[in-house]
């Protein structure tokens, strides 16, 4: 009985040790998951063209409807260099979802938007560092039913990393966050910044990266 008691006495230790080993792997394996649901968009980097191939698109784990058409071409072209980057500017109100547009200090335009919920919207002064007619975007997790696979995501203008603004087929819940830490907007606010915002998109080109001659228009998001 003693011998079994010592027995008991030993194995009781290296069983609470590896419980504990074990809990704390799990809890370091989720947080990875949940981390890298914050990284923004989850974008496939393309030259901003629309690809036929995708037929079909997911949204929190469920497939949706994806767009099928191209969207029109503006009716008139962009003028590089029609007003300076610091003459136009964006701010993203996180704690109304709004998103406003100013222009030489007058309101060019105003959106609700949808910004992060599955991972937070970066708060900050960034400037647009690139923009893509369109791009594929996935990511999230299937076991958390935030999987997501979009496919031809019109109109995104990237401000810091793979975080962008861009327009959204998949939701019309604007005012509420939906996103996974972008900012959603509806595809026709999205387009209108596409087209006022620099760096300037060349004619017959879908997309474009900020240089020193063609600056990123200032994004400021805050709470």
């Amino acid at each position: 009985m003693k011998r079994a008691n010592k027995t008991f006495l030993i194995i009781l230790p290296v069983f609470i040790l590896s419980a504990v080993l074990i809990l704390n792997l799990s809890l370091q394996t989720f947080g990875k998951s949940e981390v890298s649901q914050g990284c923004g968009c989850g974008t496939v980097k393309t030259d901003g063209s629309f690809d036929y191939s995708e037929k079909a698109a997911f949204f929190m784990s469920r497939e949706i409807t994806a767009p099928l058409a191209v969207l029109p071409e503006p009716k008139i072209p962009p003028v590089l260099g029609e007003l300076s980057p610091s003459e136009k500017w964006i701010e993203v109100d996180l704690s109304e979802q709004k998103l406003t547009a100013w222009e030489e200090g007058k309101k060019f335009l105003e959106t609700l938007v949808s910004s992060g919920k599955w991972g937070r919207t970066p708060t900050g002064e960034f400037s647009i560092w690139g923009k893509f007619r369109y791009t594929k975007m996935s990511g999230g997790s299937k076991e958390l039913h935030t999987y997501y696979y979009l496919p031809n995501v019109p109109y995104t203008m990237y401000f810091y990393k793979d975080f962008g603004l861009h327009g959204t087929y998949w939701h019309n819940n604007f005012g509420h966050t939906m996103s996974h830490g972008c900012v959603n907007l509806p595809t026709l606010m999205a387009e209108k910044l596409f087209y006022w915002t620099t760096p300037t998109v060349p004619e017959g080109k879908n997309s474009v990266t900020a240089s020193k001659d063609n600056l990123g228009t200032r994004v400021v998001i805050h709470d």
